[in-house]
């Protein structure tokens, strides 16, 4: 399964397995907490900065060791850097120390109250330890968060986080909930569709399909999931349309070259 996926400074969307966050360039945007910016800077919120900068590289490129180093100093440097909190908690998860992973996300929290990001952030963790109701409290807050620019996403990983607790009923409410605030929103119509496979609705994982295809540009995931459907149907002129479409357009997909291939039929591992 899949997260829909946003992070700064730890960012991108996508999968419950959960989203894969992937750590992107890490810039302040003048959150709360966040260390100013421009000849406002002490010299050590400047330190901070170009050492959290170098922590969160490391980090990306999987140098633990050096990550920490810099990380750990640009905390000693100015320790009210919300941001910066959010990547040592990121830090503390690969090194597989949760105690400091809910240390940081907290922090950062009490830093920046206001900041829909690191709430989701911290969301996401919580998912992935099986937190479930703590998780989801805090994708909901994100999406009722007026400054939050994607509420559809936090509803998308709500279901997904309730989803991979089984907690289907709950899950299509939040599916539902993203859909309704962008209808173009194909992770979160994916997810339902795979999710009503699942649990043997094929009509509806269909429907779903069907409409969205019908309306919006295509994903490989969707086209796939169509394929599926329709094998599982036994519609074999639609199984050939969906599968023509996959190979003219994600020639290139793990998705096309899974199907491709005789087992291509099994249901793709949710994680």
């Amino acid at each position: 399964m899949k997260l829909a996926r946003s992070f700064c400074g730890l960012a991108a969307v996508a999968t419950l397995a959960i989203v894969p966050l992937l750590l992107a360039g890490c810039s302040s945007n003048g959150r709360q907490g966040s260390q100013l910016r421009g000849d406002s800077q002490t010299d050590s919120q400047k330190a901070s900065e170009i050492n959290k900068q170098l922590g969160t590289e490391y980090l990306r490129q999987g140098n633990i060791a050096l990550a920490k180093e810099k990380l750990e100093r640009a905390e000693k440097y100015n320790p009210r850097d919300a941001e910066l909190h959010s990547v040592l908690a990121v830090l503390y998860e690969r090194l597989d120390n949760p105690k400091l992973v809910d240390e940081h996300y907290l922090t950062a929290v009490r830093l920046a109250p206001k900041d829909p990001q690191i709430s989701n952030n911290y969301a996401v963790y919580l998912c992935r330890q099986g937190r479930t109701d703590e998780g989801v409290k805090r994708f909901l807050e994100s999406a009722r968060n007026p400054l939050y620019r994607t509420p559809e996403l936090a509803f998308t990983n709500a279901g997904v986080c309730l989803r991979r607790a089984k907690r289907y009923d709950e899950a299509a409410n939040s599916f539902s909930r993203a859909l309704q605030i962008r209808a173009n929103n194909s992770e979160a119509v994916f997810q339902y569709a795979d999710m009503s496979i699942e649990r043997g609705d094929l009509t509806t994982a269909k429907e779903q399909v069907d409409k969205f295809l019908g309306l919006y540009d295509a994903t490989p995931d969707l086209l796939a999931t169509g394929v599926r459907l329709t094998r599982a149907l036994g519609d074999r002129m639609g199984e050939e349309k969906y599968m023509r479409r996959l190979r003219v357009e994600f020639p290139a997909s793990p998705q096309f070259r899974q199907l491709a291939e005789p087992t291509g039929a099994a249901k793709r591992n949710p994680g």
